[in-house]
């Protein structure tokens, strides 16, 4: 597990965008499936760190949250992961139950069809009326 020692290390690495925003992909460390892409801003980064689990920044509500804090479908951090320039963040996860908040376990639960319509390729985990 990273230490809160090593945030400024880390933040400095970092490249966050305008907005103080960097693009992060939660993909489960077991099976390695994307499960969704949130953004981080500074105070989420050293949220996660902190607590070893995934936080983020909610740009639709302009809030800091914790990933799973209404459904109990927490993300423990396994690894952090920055691309070769420093713009975006993997995060391994380990996932309770499922990272979408729609009842499936990955958010790319759909795949277009050849002629452009969606077609549901994962089952669903969990009901989201029961959750919600």
């Amino acid at each position: 597990m990273i230490t809160v020692e090593a945030f400024e290390k880390i933040k400095s690495s970092l490249k966050f965008d305008a907005q103080g925003l960097i693009p992060s992909i939660t993909q489960d460390a077991k099976t390695k499936q994307v499960l969704t892409l949130c953004y981080i801003n500074e105070i989420a980064l050293k949220a996660t760190i902190e607590t070893g689990f995934v936080h983020l920044f909610r740009r639709s509500q302009n809030k800091l949250m914790k990933k799973g804090e209404t459904s109990g479908h927490t993300q423990a951090v396994r690894e952090l992961r920055p691309d070769c320039e420093g713009k975006s963040l993997l995060i391994l996860i380990d996932q309770k139950v499922a990272g979408c908040h729609k009842g499936y376990f990955s958010c790319y639960f759909e795949k277009f069809s050849a002629n452009g319509g969606l077609e549901v390729t994962d089952t669903l985990i969990f009901d989201p009326k029961k959750v919600y």
